[in-house]
């Protein structure tokens, strides 16, 4: 995502990627030319005092430089990133433009019978998004017994990076607009297609319902997930893109689709899912206990309405008992419903040496054939070698790690202070009032009324609404942008500047068709490591669409905005380092170099 931020971030030509060149040197000038002072850290190690230099207290001198360093280097940074403007955060107008804000997301307010939010608790609720004080808060009433999500938490000022409110995004798809109707239309025929094998989402495929579902959203208006020649094919059907701010345009309402690297090759399922994962003496399966087809919710109108108001689902998820490995889009959904793991597996896998012995316990890798990033300072060193300080797997964890946490104050800003966008599963609830009780002042594209999709999916459950894989919905802050896809963003992102991407992924696999339980090669084009772990974010926040409780462009606003925040990252880290180091480098979503 374009971001207003100093950066050595380039292509190949040595050219800024996220403002053009006057702009970018205009508005970083001061900030660099101090990030460059206090990056300078041999110089400051080195110039000890002449009275110190052999004698007894050259080891104090050598203290006292350090802690300058220290000092002129983070004051160096938080003046450079004080001295960025604040980026534009547009908005797609919806709470404005409906004055029963059926276009907002309200969720766990209390609500009436037709699911419109009660006007005194959305005062008191905007009350609080504007003076954002704790207390204000304090004020909301509440529905139901579900509670708020972290909105202050979000106001934490970060130390590491730029601050939450640093950070731009393009404004979502309208409520009434035909780029919204497309997206529904996708959700509607994810929700009936999540039991069909993803071995059936490629070319030469005979299921029917496939075919139609590919040829359906290839007509559907301002739809923007990954084609072929114009069209959507049964290849391409469900796979993820991204979507940047167009740097082009100052007001930031432009938005810029791409699709990643490698995510329209091979299997649907990256290849860092199916493998057992190492943690020393112990393993982590990659086979899961997935949910049962029975395992739809949301679809009949009491039920919903009591969601909406933020009660406790009283629908319960039925688990198949037989371990699986990732084979549906219902598997995916449940995989990403809480992946506790997810940020680790990468790191391990990568960072351990292969086991031949016993392949759970082990990488991908042998131990001699790691695949490190050709820059990585330790692989020059004929002494030396990378550890928890730095360079090593457990430091490259704890980035990974913190960047998963100031993901999600990046990401919840934007949901609690600016956009504020619908979730689908309110959507759904004005669609079913629309067709079902004859509500024509609800502003739905007649594109998505008059799908296939739509009717297919009343058919199979009695109503309008959009089923659901979890039967709370989705949790309580606004859908756009995706939470989970910030955090696959910054963990894939990481990952591909710590680690060699261009290499080959060794010996890829994918469930059997006929038997979920075991794995088969995969026989096809090869498959890099770039491009598994850009199917490693995009599955994550697939997985939450899959389960009916994001849009599409809430995930893939996500990846770029994730992707920014590891640039931020990684040009402080680099400025703190001793070692001779050039610098980090990896392959963006959207297919260009960046250099930090």
């Amino acid at each position: 995502m374009s971001q207003h931020i100093p950066s050595t971030l380039s292509d190949s030509s040595g050219a800024p990627q996220n403002l053009p060149r006057r702009g970018f040197l205009g508005q970083a000038g001061a900030g660099l030319a101090g990030l460059a002072a206090t990056a300078a850290a041999p110089a400051l190690l080195t110039a000890l005092p002449a009275a110190a230099q052999g004698s007894a207290t050259a080891e104090h001198a050598y203290d006292e430089h350090f802690r300058q360093r220290a000092s002129a280097l983070r004051t160096g940074l938080a003046k450079a990133n004080a001295e960025l403007p604040i980026p534009p955060h547009p908005t797609n107008g919806d709470e404005d433009r409906y004055p029963n804000r059926i276009g907002s997301d309200s969720r766990a307010l209390p609500h009436n019978a037709r699911g419109e939010v009660d006007p005194a608790a959305w005062k008191l609720a905007t009350a609080a998004f504007a003076s954002r004080e704790p207390a204000d808060f304090e004020k909301i009433p509440l529905g139901g017994t579900r509670k708020l999500l972290n909105p202050v938490g979000t106001l934490a000022v970060s130390l590491d990076g730029l601050n939450a409110g640093q950070f731009s995004l393009p404004p979502a798809p309208a409520l009434a607009s035909a780029a919204r109707a497309g997206e529904a239309i996708e959700l509607y025929w994810k929700s009936l297609l999540r039991d069909v094998p993803l071995s059936e989402y490629r070319d030469g495929t005979s299921h029917k319902d496939v075919l139609l579902a590919a040829e359906e959203i290839s007509r559907a208006p301002d739809f923007h997930g990954p084609k072929i020649n114009g069209r959507v094919t049964p290849q391409t059907l469900f796979r993820g893109a991204a979507l940047y701010v167009d740097a082009k345009d100052p007001s930031g309402r432009t938005g810029r689709w791409v699709t990643p690297p490698g995510v329209v090759d091979g299997p649907v399922i990256s290849q860092f899912f199916y493998r057992d994962v190492p943690f020393g003496p112990q393993s982590l399966s990659a086979r899961i206990r997935g949910y049962a087809p029975a395992s739809e919710f949301l679809t009949a109108y009491d039920e919903w309405l009591h969601v909406q108001n933020g009660n406790a689902p009283r629908g319960r998820i039925t688990q198949d008992p037989t371990l699986r490995y990732i084979a549906t889009g219902r598997d995916l959904a449940a995989y990403a419903h809480a992946p506790a793991a997810f940020t680790v597996i990468g790191n391990q896998l990568l960072s351990t040496p292969a086991s031949t012995a016993d392949p759970g316990y082990g990488g991908l890798y042998p131990g001699a054939q790691i695949p490190l990033a050709p820059n990585n300072p330790y692989l020059r060193s004929k002494t030396q070698g990378g550890a928890s300080g730095t360079f090593g797997a457990a430091y490259f964890q704890s980035i990974l790690s913190l960047a998963a946490s100031l993901g999600i104050r990046i990401n919840y800003y934007q949901k609690w202070y600016a956009q504020r966008v619908l979730r689908p599963e309110a959507f759904g609830g004005l669609v079913h009032h629309r067709l079902a009780n004859g509500a024509s002042d609800y502003p739905i594209h007649a594109a998505l009324l008059d799908s296939q999709a739509l009717e297919r999916s009343r058919a199979k459950n009695g109503s309008f609404l959009l089923s659901q894989v979890y039967p709370e919905g989705a949790p309580i802050h606004s859908s756009y942008p995706g939470g989970a896809a910030i955090i696959g963003a910054v963990t894939a992102t990481l990952l591909k500047a710590f680690y060699d991407e261009s290499q080959p992924f060794p010996n890829p696999v994918q469930p059997d068709p006929a038997d979920p339980t075991r794995l088969i090669p995969y026989q096809g084009p090869p498959l890099t490591l770039g491009g598994e772990l850009n199917k490693l974010a995009l599955n994550y926040g697939s997985g939450r669409c899959w389960a009916g409780i994001h849009w599409r462009s809430d995930a893939a606003a996500s990846y770029a905005q994730g992707e920014a925040l590891v640039i931020s990252l990684l040009r402080e880290q680099k400025a703190s380092f001793r070692e001779p180091f050039e610098g980090f480098s990896f392959t963006r979503f959207d297919g260009t170099r960046a250099v930090v």
